[in-house]
């Protein structure tokens, strides 16, 4: 809960948020999704529960300094990585985007440019000191799905089973199946 948040007009502004609101600061956003907040306003906290899945309750300095593969070089940074300056954080979420919350300029969770990799248009811009792995999460590399007339060929060898395991196994490495199937169709007459 940053100092911010203490001042009394910030005070006001919370106190006169209908029931159902849900309020972040930085940290607390990203705490809160991990925790599971799903938005469900039926639920308690949106769905979130405190100091779930292995994420503790700590401040965005301490969120940072928990993270692995700390960088100040933005030309690899990954998608889900955290984005961080002092007593601020962020999640990168691709395409030179982060999402974060601030009263900086719209007072509200947003999606902003990241200054370190260039502006972008209709976005506003932020500075980041560092970024770095999330602890909480998985980080899975992303590999190239080949084209949809390879991987029809490579059904009709054989190489992705049939029937129902077929279907399966093309889901699984997100190809669509209904369009590998039709593509196949077609190979085949």
């Amino acid at each position: 809960n940053n100092s911010y948040n203490r001042k009394p007009e910030r005070q006001k502004m919370v106190l006169a948020a209908d029931g159902d609101t849900f309020g972040f600061d930085c940290v607390c956003l990203i705490k809160g999704v991990l925790w599971g907040w799903c938005g469900d306003k039926s639920k308690t906290y949106g769905g979130a529960k405190y100091a779930s899945n292995g994420v503790p309750d700590i401040t965005a300095d301490s969120m940072f300094n928990k993270c692995s593969n700390k960088s100040a070089d933005f030309s690899k940074i990954e998608v889900g990585s955290a984005v961080w300056t002092n007593g601020h954080i962020g999640v990168y979420i691709g395409d030179g985007l982060a999402v974060e919350c601030t009263p900086k300029w719209k007072n509200c969770v947003q999606i902003t440019a990241v200054g370190n990799i260039g502006k972008k248009d209709g976005y506003d811009v932020r500075q980041w000191k560092k970024h770095g792995r999330l602890p909480y999460i998985r980080y899975v590399k992303k590999v190239a799905l080949k084209s949809t007339n390879d991987i029809a060929k490579e059904v009709i060898l054989g190489k992705w089973g049939n029937g129902a395991e077929r279907r399966q196994r093309l889901t699984a490495a997100g190809y669509n199946y209904v369009a590998i199937q039709r593509q196949v169709n077609k190979l085949l007459q």
